[in-house]
């Protein structure tokens, strides 16, 4: 049983309800299982924290924002204590990685009209981007390459 463990380890990191869901799927005694996820943790091989880190950085790289990021995690059983730690210590421009999701499905140009930018606001939603976030990105003049600084006092 330990062995399946060590086993799932070596390939990745698994929050402790994913690793405990796994073992249970494989046919495992669920006391056994227990046992053995606790024995990981104690010896330090099964660590929330760095798994939540992971997950993160991983996320955030394909575009994800903080929101949906926070949802997956708690979806994978991570504490919220390490939720916050992972997105605290995340060293990610939130609204630059907004912008550059924008940019990948929207090109460079900013939303033409109020239709546009509702539509390039709820992509961006979905993405797991707050409101605050959005806002920024999809701000005025500060899309393009042709930005103008002439009305910035």
């Amino acid at each position: 049983m330990r062995t399946a463990a060590y086993a799932l380890l070596a390939g990745r990191d698994f929050s402790r309800r994913e690793l405990t869901a796994r073992l249970l799927r494989k046919g495992h005694r669920r006391e056994l299982v227990e046992a053995a996820v606790e024995a990981l943790v104690q010896q330090g091989l099964l660590r929330e924290a760095r798994y939540a880190g992971q997950f993160v950085t991983q996320n955030a790289g394909r575009g994800r924002g903080p929101v949906r990021i926070r949802m997956g995690l708690r979806e994978k059983g991570v504490a919220p204590e390490a939720i916050d730690q992972a997105l605290g210590e995340a060293e990610t421009d939130w609204v630059a990685a907004a912008r550059e999701a924008r940019r990948r499905k929207f090109g460079l140009s900013p939303p033409a009209d109020h239709r546009e930018r509702a539509k390039q606001a709820r992509f961006l939603q979905y993405r797991g981007f707050s409101s605050e976030q959005i806002r920024a990105a999809l701000g005025p003049g500060e899309d393009g390459p042709d930005h103008d600084d002439h009305d910035q006092p």
